[in-house]
């Protein structure tokens, strides 16, 4: 199958996918798209929402509509690397043994990972960035395709560990979960006030997820569309050439390398799930906001002047 067909046949289950997710989730149509779109494009997620708003629904959905392993770790202040990597125990023939941790599956749900210590969340980072995890000197490959969604409540602070800029890096998306309108909210309440089962569908399953993160990665890209993505991503920084009088202003520090890449990923598979064999300018836009808003930091004039993370990202698009 050439690469042209291949994209052609991601375009049908995508809309196959999301017809399933949309049985179960109402609305939250940018969130189901960007998700779908790291998983593709090989990245990680961070969701940023208050509780109550089917962040791990959602998951669990789009495990199920996958075919793909899930499991849920509920992070926690006295949560250890090993409870989510796994740990050695001595077995009936007094020879050491590896019990694989909840970390083993395709999908993990890192549900308020901004409550565990810093030694667990680097554990649960290092194991996103090499895929594999180290005990007691062994290496464990993790299954593929492996992918985390963390989610984080933006509300309550007390008694967090948040995410240092480094490792906020290591997540492809910041994704905002916002309230449904009325008319979503009174379908959510009408559907799960009910005793309505829902039967989900297996539309992909792991091996061809990893061919289509495959194809996504062979798109080709123009050389305009390139450019465009590392000024974009040199506009944030105010030692740049190309950063405007805006950055230098409330920007104290801008986005890295890595950003750049993944608008460029990000847009290929933008592209690719609509129905386009190379992304122009306008996918990159599109992808841009998730993955520049965790990337940037906001000096203390942005804030009392009101500008937000999107409001800054608005202006250098």
């Amino acid at each position: 199958m050439s690469d042209k067909e291949a994209v052609d046949q991601l375009v049908d289950h995508y809309r196959q996918l999301k017809n399933e997710i949309h049985k179960v989730i109402v609305g939250q149509d940018e969130v189901v798209d960007q998700v779908l779109i790291s998983i593709f494009s090989r990245g990680h997620c961070l969701l940023v929402g208050v509780p109550g708003l089917a962040k791990t629904l959602l998951v669990n959905t789009i495990s199920q509509t996958l075919g793909l392993s899930f499991n849920r770790i509920q992070f926690t202040p006295d949560l250890m690397p090993s409870d989510i990597i796994g740990s050695e125990i001595l077995d009936e023939t007094r020879n050491f043994k590896f019990i694989k941790g909840p970390l083993f599956s395709n999908i993990i749900l890192a549900d308020e990972i901004n409550r565990t210590p810093p030694k667990t969340q680097s554990a649960l980072l290092e194991a996103m960035q090499e895929r594999s995890v180290t005990a007691a000197g062994n290496n464990y490959p993790l299954p593929t395709p492996f992918f985390v969604l963390a989610t984080q409540n933006p509300i309550e602070q007390e008694g967090t560990y948040p995410l240092p800029e480094a490792q906020l890096d290591r997540f492809m998306f910041n994704i905002w979960v916002d309230y449904p309108s009325y008319t979503e909210e009174l379908a959510i309440v009408k559907a799960t006030t009910s005793d309505l089962s829902i039967q989900l569908n297996h539309i992909l399953g792991a091996e061809q997820i990893l061919k289509y993160q495959e194809v996504i990665r062979r798109i080709p890209v123009a050389d305009n569309v390139l450019e465009y993505a590392v000024k974009l991503v040199g506009k944030t920084r105010y030692t740049s050439e190309f950063a405007p009088q805006l950055t230098k202003d409330f920007i104290s520090w801008g986005a890295g390398p890595r950003a750049s890449q993944y608008l460029i990923i990000g847009a290929k598979c933008h592209a690719a799930l609509n129905g386009k064999y190379s992304p122009d300018i306008d996918d990159v836009k599109a992808v841009a906001k998730p993955i520049l808003r965790h990337r940037i930091v906001r000096n203390y004039r942005a804030e009392a002047e009101g500008f937000t993370m999107d409001k800054l990202i608005d202006e250098l698009l």
